[in-house]
């Protein structure tokens, strides 16, 4: 170890002095020597020079400065704004009395430690400056960390802030406190702090407390034995969640928590438990995991164990009693997408649902009580120069009744599927072929509703096989530009190993082979260009017509309804449509699409579609619903209703969208659904729908409902954000779903407050009044989870 003396400006202040002697030629007088020996000697004194202290052979040196300095052996005493460095680390203090041979400073009297982002204030402290350990007593500290947006958590740009009897610093990123608070408010004015008996500091990744409690304005409100709270980019820590209580009339006092574990930095898992004082038991499990970048996977499970519900029937007799009706249960979804060698892909999503009345008592939302389907599909698919490869197996499940329960289930399992888009052999000759096929095993199973009671319908057993394959022909024609023909015929045979025979299933064997043309024939568009100080506009109008024939659907009532294949009918028909559109083009950017309206009807020549009509039913063929999805033919049809599609996109603040089917036979709007989204200015946004079914009873139910939602901010925004929503059965007079949110958050923490109503029937009436207090960085503490916001 090595000392080297900087010239500093006592030296300098010295050597001028000495110099001064030497200039005036005052050596021979004895009483001027000794002034200058005294003011060379004050200013030795009072300004001592900084050292620097080199640690080893390497190039890391330790300065130390001082306003004053000695050294008695390895030990430098430095007094009067003592100031350490060592590469990134930084010490100052009163007083140091620094071991050059050890590396520890013994710091006392506004000692400050500054290393990247840390920074403590103390009142003493030993610290080596080679290792980094160190021990301070009566400390305030401050970790900086640049938190990532999160559409999940209440983001704060303030620093973690803590104050501390004893800080003991075990390395460059750990911190064992003592008897301290922290919280990431502003450090004057916190709204809410953590105290805690001890606290394990890990810098940019945790902080784990011991006996803690959380205190909103010196109010404590909760007691942790232990928990862990993000303290770095990363808000994924692993650590107990905020407990969620609140009382409703449906399940009583509510009384839950849950763990949050995150093993690795691409997989995580929330488990949570509640207790429902009138019900029973609540589960909850979501998992997530990207264990490979091409592979994905998640899995949700939500379920209840119901003590049930006494509520008032009757017996055989009609006489009035009393029962537990029981209605829970639970529902799970995996997903599995996976891009794997060779082009191929993997993937999964399956769905479990074990009862709508489980869905309608225990969903926490109104769109998810209200969803009665269950989709599960699991599938391999390849594709490679134009051609596709599947092998899928898919299930299909409708509740269309609670109580009692009926429901329609569909399934498909295994499939394998081989298709083509149009390709042409030939370079030069526009004659285009394809193919699709597949081969199956199926099944159907359902049931209906008659006078209350429920009566078996379709059931095919394990499975029903069935084939298809389905060559086609296609060749466009074009005669300049003022029109296109493309035509295309397919002959299609599918084959099933089992029918429809007075009702019932009977296994004979059954095939079809059908013959389809299709003619698209485009003519000459109209368009009209003008100029504007605006800009430019384009408006355009696109004639079509299209020609279908489908011969060789026999026995069509004989055929087992799987999915829309089976509504293949004959038919002889044309489509012919308008379509208007409206561009705007600002200076050279990209023309935008303003108004887009579609007016299309069918004309069908063979209004019964060979013997496949049945009047006074519902019929729902392919010929029928490729005009409009809402089922119009109870009698035969010459024409279709007008369909009318009006969609107003200008720009990213107002979309609003018209849609209207017209029944030229009853002469009225059967179909009306109108939607509306505004945004006129950040932050604010209102949404209104409207949709309404006015038809023939034996079609579809009436039908007239109104939503609606408005609302200002974020969830996870600044200030004040409200939103408010409510969807209007005007049929039933029934106000389906009410919910008001208001919220405010704050630099560390918010509020939340929401009333929530629900009335879906018989099974749930409910009114649900919540609140949530938003923890900056950690998360929410209350009952108002964040897949239940609004926003």
């Amino acid at each position: 170890m090595f000392i080297q003396i900087q010239r500093s400006r006592s030296q300098r202040f010295r050597n001028y002095m000495i110099r001064m002697i030497r200039i005036k030629n005052i050596g021979g007088s004895l009483w001027v020597r000794t002034v200058c020996v005294l003011i060379v000697s004050l200013s030795a004194a009072g300004l001592a020079p900084a050292q620097e202290i080199a640690k080893s052979s390497g190039t890391s040196t330790v300065r130390l400065a001082a306003e004053q300095q000695r050294k008695e052996g390895d030990v430098f005493f430095a007094d009067g704004k003592v100031e350490i460095q060592y590469r990134n680390l930084q010490l100052r203090a009163d007083h140091v009395q620094y071991n050059a041979k050890t590396y520890v400073a013994q710091a006392h009297g506004h000692v400050t430690l500054d290393v990247d982002t840390q920074h403590l204030t103390a009142d003493s402290g030993d610290f080596n400056v080679g290792t980094g350990v160190g021990r301070f007593e009566h400390v305030r500290g401050e970790v900086m960390a640049e938190h990532r947006p999160s559409a999940y958590v209440l983001v704060s740009p303030n620093p973690l802030t803590f104050e501390a009897q004893e800080v003991k610093r075990l390395g460059a990123t750990t911190y064992v406190i003592e008897h301290a608070w922290l919280t990431v408010c502003m450090p004057d004015k916190p709204s809410w702090k953590f105290f805690a008996a001890h606290a394990t500091l890990h810098v940019d990744k945790s902080v784990a407390l011991v006996n803690a409690n959380f205190r909103l304005f010196h109010i404590p409100l909760i007691y942790l034995p232990y928990a862990s709270v993000p303290a770095g980019r990363n808000l994924r820590q692993s650590g107990l969640l905020m407990p969620e209580f609140s009382d409703t009339s449906l399940k009583g006092i509510v009384l839950g928590d849950g763990y949050y574990w995150a093993p690795k930095n691409w997989a995580d898992i929330s488990l949570g438990a509640a207790y429902l004082s009138l019900r029973g038991w609540q589960q909850n499990v979501d998992f997530r995991a990207k264990p490979w970048e091409n592979v994905s996977v998640s899995a949700k499970y939500f379920g209840v164990i119901d003590r049930g519900l006494l509520t008032t029937g009757a017996d055989s007799s009609g006489n009035p009693i009393q029962e537990i009706v029981k209605q829970g249960g639970h529902t799970a979804q995996f997903e599995l997408d996976a891009r794997l060698r060779g082009g191929w892909r993997a993937v999964a999503d399956l769905n479990q649902l074990t009862s709508l009345t489980f869905q309608l008592a225990f969903a926490p939302t109104f769109g998810e009580a209200v969803n009665s389907e269950v989709r599960t599909s699991a599938f391999v698919t390849n594709d490679f120069h134009g051609f596709s490869v599947n092998v899928a197996a898919n299930s299909y499940r409708n509740f269309l009744n609670a109580q009692p329960e009926i429901a329609v289930d569909l399934r498909s399992a295994p499939e394998a599927r081989f298709s083509s888009v149009d390709q042409s052999p030939w370079k030069n000759v526009p004659i285009y072929f394809g193919v699709d096929s597949f081969a199956g095993a199926m099944h159907r199973s359902d049931e209906t509703l008659s006078s209350g009671v429920v009566v078996s319908g379709i059931d095919t057993g394990t499975a029903v096989e069935r084939s298809e394959f389905a060559p086609r022909v296609v060749v466009p024609l074009r005669w300049g530009p003022w029109v296109g023909l493309t035509t295309s015929y397919t002959v299609r045979t599918t084959s099933y190993g089992a029918q429809m025979i007075g009702g019932s299933v009977v296994n004979n064997p059954l095939s079809r082979t059908t013959g389809e043309l299709n003619m698209d024939l485009r003519p000459l568009s109209l368009d009209r260009v003008w100029e504007t100080p605006a800009g430019k506009w384009k408006h355009t109008i696109d004639p079509e017509i299209e020609y279908n024939y489908v011969r060789g659907v026999n026995q069509f009532d004989h055929f087992i309804r799987f999915d829309e294949d089976e509504t293949l009918t004959d038919t002889n028909e044309f489509m012919y449509s308008i379509t208007q559109r409206l561009f705007h083009r600002s200076g050279d950017g990209q023309a935008d699409e303003l108004v887009s309206w579609k007016i299309a009807q069918k004309y069908y020549f063979d209004p019964t579609f060979n013997g496949a009509l049945v009047p006074g039913t519902r019929n729902v063929f392919q010929a029928l619903d490729s005009i409009t999805p809402f089922a119009f033919a109870d009698e035969p049809h010459h024409f279709s209703p007008i369909d009318s599609d009006l969609r107003i996109t200008p720009g990213g603040d107002y979309d609003a969208e018209v849609r209207l089917d017209y029944d030229t036979v009853r002469h009225r709007l059967t179909t009306a659904g109108t939607l509306l989204k505004i945004r006129p200015v950040k932050n604010f946004n209102f949404t209104v729908a409207h949709f309404s079914i006015d038809d023939a009873a034996v079609l579809q139910p009436l039908a007239n409902q109104i939503r609606t939602q408005v609302g200002y901010g974020e969830v996870n925004r600044r200030g004040w954000n409200a939103t408010f929503g409510f969807s209007y059965d005007v049929e039933q007079n029934v106000m389906q779903n009410q919910v008001m949110q208001v919220s405010y958050n704050g630099s560390c923490c918010g509020i939340a407050l929401e009333y929530r109503r629900l009335s879906l029937g018989p099974i749930r009436t409910e009114n649900q009044f919540r609140v949530a207090l938003i923890i900056a960085n950690i998360g929410t503490f209350g009952n108002l989870r964040r897949q239940e916001k609004i926003f």
